[in-house]
């Protein structure tokens, strides 16, 4: 049974990593990605992969779950940066 700590931790996390989520929509849409950080981006994502080692290795459903969902919407942002300027014309870091 999942208790009202957990549920707020869900909660927690979900609004947290989805405020990202405009910013890959604006990024897929527009392809302009020139104004983001791609180092800022690199070490959020690297953070992430930590995090979610850290949630899996003390089962922390809340922190799983958070990771997971900031992968999903972090790591295409940070592959749009990476696509866009760094391998495309703009160069822009």
């Amino acid at each position: 049974m999942v208790n009202w700590v957990t549920i707020l931790g869900i909660v927690a996390a979900t609004l947290t990593t989805g405020a990202s989520l405009p910013q890959l929509i604006k990024s897929w849409k527009t392809k302009h990605t020139a104004d983001l950080s791609l180092y800022m981006y690199l070490i959020l994502s690297i953070g992430i992969l930590l995090w979610l080692a850290y949630a899996f290795l003390d089962h922390d459903i809340p922190l799983i779950y958070g990771n997971i969902f900031a992968m999903v919407i972090v790591y295409p942002i940070f592959f749009l940066k990476v696509k866009n300027d760094v391998l495309g014309k703009n160069k822009s870091l």
